[in-house]
Order: structure tokens, then C-alpha cells, then sequence
């Protein structure tokens, strides 16, 4: 009961900050288009009102930013030849690019135009690679979303192991792979959002395949925020952790 009166008097600071932010729009338009040295064009009918960034701090999304900053860091230190992502972050792909040529393929392609780095289309539960002929490869945040429909994919209970199924096969021997999923101390569906893994339900299923490094991006908002060479007994304390998998493929 405490945490809901607790959670009913956020909603309403939050309402009460709102509605004193925009009754105080026309005060602020009226004293900026009042300046004595006018630069710009300043009319009420060019308005683009944002709401809700007046904030003491910048908020971002945890998973997505720590992530890929990881897994940059992991391609700046062994610095492949050519590296191939499936589905990742644009935002990790484009940056990437800068110093490593990038080979992008998504479900839903995206065309970047940007140099050292192409896009194409590929559906990850039937790549068209060659067995073993990618030596770097990423996918991050993508598996725990397939077979549920949430991209137009056709549902399929069993298509994050088809997936992972793939990226074992494509996998070049002695080859990296850069795998991300959420994970927590339980595994779980969130229809239709995605999955979340146990630690050890994702080692089961790169059976292949040796751990090189598993860092982790609490749940909790700690400050801090990306945790390298984490333990799996923290992983298990999440409950929608991010876990980062650092995989080399292991000669047969």
C-alpha cells in the first residue's frame, strides 16, 4: 500500500510540473520575440513544443547505450579485419564503421549511405552465409525478439533458437561473437516484447563456444552502469539486466 500512494504522488508532481510548464509557454514566446536584435523568423505558427526535457538530469536508456559502448571497446581492442552485425544498433554500426569496415544486414534494412559500411536485408533464422566464413559477428539486443511477432516476424516459440542455431553455423572457427540479450534470475517470456535469459540458460546455448567475457548492465540504476567481467551471481540478481556475451567459437 505504501508503494502505491508512493507511486500516486509521482504521477502527481509529475502532472503538477507539466501544467505549470506549459502555462508558462506563452510568457517565455512572448519575452524571446520581444529581443532587441531579432536573427530568426520568430512566429507562434513555426512552434515546435517540446515538453518534459526540463530535467536535473539527462535521461537515456541504459541497455542500449552501455552495450554498444561495450562492444565497441571489445572491436577497438581486437580490431578484425571486417566485422558483420545482424539487427544491432544503427548507432553502434555507423560509429563502428569509422574504424572498421562494417557489413550491416536487418530484417528490416536500413539504407546508412555512409562510407566503410554496407546494409542489407537477411532474416537471421536462415542466413545466406557460407558455413564458417564470418570471423566477427555481432547481435545484440535481437535474439530475445524473434518468433514473437513484434517486428512482423512469423511467431514461432522456438526462433531465438534458430537464430542462435544460425550465428553458431556462420561462425567462422577461432571467430568472435558479440551476443547481448536481457537476462535476469529467471527466464521469462514478455509477450510481446522479448525474452529474458538466465546466465547459464545462454552458455547452454553456445554449447561450442568458449566465454572470453560477460559484462553486465544492472537493472538497479547504480552508477555503475557497465560492469566488465561480471559474475554470473550477479546476473542472477537482475531481473531485466543486460547481459553482454563475448563468445569465441572453439576449434572441434
Amino acid at each position: 500500500m505504501k508503494m502505491f500512494f508512493l507511486r500516486v504522488a509521482r504521477v502527481l508532481r509529475r502532472t503538477g510540473e507539466a501544467v505549470l510548464q506549459r502555462a508558462r509557454i506563452p510568457l517565455e514566446f512572448v519575452f524571446l520575440r520581444n529581443t532587441q536584435k531579432p536573427r530568426f523568423l520568430f512566429r507562434w505558427r513555426d512552434r515546435w513544443l517540446c515538453f518534459g526535457d526540463a530535467t536535473a538530469g539527462t535521461g537515456f536508456d541504459r541497455h542500449y547505450v552501455f552495450h554498444t559502448a561495450w562492444a565497441s571497446r571489445v572491436l577497438a581492442d581486437s580490431r578484425p579485419f571486417e566485422h558483420v552485425d545482424i539487427s544491432s544498433s544503427l548507432y553502434f554500426v555507423s560509429s563502428v564503421s569509422a574504424f572498421i569496415p562494417v557489413r550491416f544486414y536487418d530484417y528490416r534494412p536500413a539504407q546508412l549511405g555512409l562510407s566503410n559500411l554496407s546494409c542489407n536485408q537477411a532474416d537471421l533464422t536462415r542466413l545466406h552465409f557460407s558455413d564458417a566464413s564470418i570471423a566477427s559477428l555481432s547481435c545484440m539486443h535481437v535474439v530475445e525478439h524473434i518468433g514473437l511477432g513484434r517486428y512482423g516476424d512469423p511467431l514461432d516459440y522456438d526462433g531465438d533458437l534458430k537464430a542462435v542455431a544460425e550465428l553458431e553455423r556462420v561462425l567462422a572457427v577461432d571467430g568472435q561473437l558479440l551476443f547481448v540479450v536481457p537476462v535476469g534470475g529467471e527466464a521469462r517470456i514478455q509477450f510481446n516484447a522479448h525474452r529474458i535469459y538466465t546466465y547459464q540458460q545462454v552458455l547452454r546455448m553456445f554449447p561450442g563456444f568458449d566465454l572470453v567475457e560477460f559484462a553486465l548492465i544492472p537493472d538497479d540504476g547504480s552508477p555503475l552502469g557497465l560492469v566488465r567481467h561480471a559474475g554470473e551471481s550477479l546476473a542472477n540478481e537482475q531481473r531485466y539486466g543486460c547481459g553482454c556475451f563475448w563468445f569465441r567459437k572453439r576449434k572441434k
